[in-house]
């Protein structure tokens, strides 16, 4: 069964792009624990047949899912809902410069799309700045 279907919903005239509205409310559904770690998700291509759109579009939001490491896709199993106690695990595995190189990419998603939504330079550093302080104090 689709844990997604009938729960997201796209409004194709809003100014955020489609791929942004699937990460956000997929985003959310995690958040209020609707979707649980190790819960699976549907294929990309299942997900656009459902939702009407290009496959592309939600191949684009789970990479951006993945790289912020709240799904994992496993080649040959699925994607699914990203499971910490595995995370732990699979972290003493990684080789050196993994984490700079994955810190990186992320980086470079996170900047690409806040540029894309319109945010200036000044806008991103000083959410980046926030979010910074708020995990450091946490």
């Amino acid at each position: 069964m689709n844990v997604l279907e009938g729960r997201i919903s796209l409004d194709f005239r809003a100014d955020e792009p489609i791929y942004l509205q699937i990460v956000r409310q997929i985003e959310t559904l995690v958040t209020e624990g609707i979707l649980k770690p190790g819960n699976q998700l549907p294929t990309v291509r299942a997900l656009a047949i459902d939702l009407r759109i290009n496959f592309s579009t939600v191949a684009r939001a789970y990479r951006i899912l993945d790289d912020q490491r709240l799904i994992s896709t496993q080649r040959g199993r699925g994607t699914y809902i990203w499971d910490e106690s595995s995370d732990e695990e699979s972290a003493q595995e990684l080789p050196a410069g993994t984490t700079s190189e994955t810190l990186t990419g992320l980086a470079q998603n996170f900047f690409r799309d806040a540029v894309d939504l319109g945010a200036s330079i000044d806008q991103i550093e000083q959410a980046m700045r926030l979010q910074l302080d708020n995990w450091k104090y946490k």
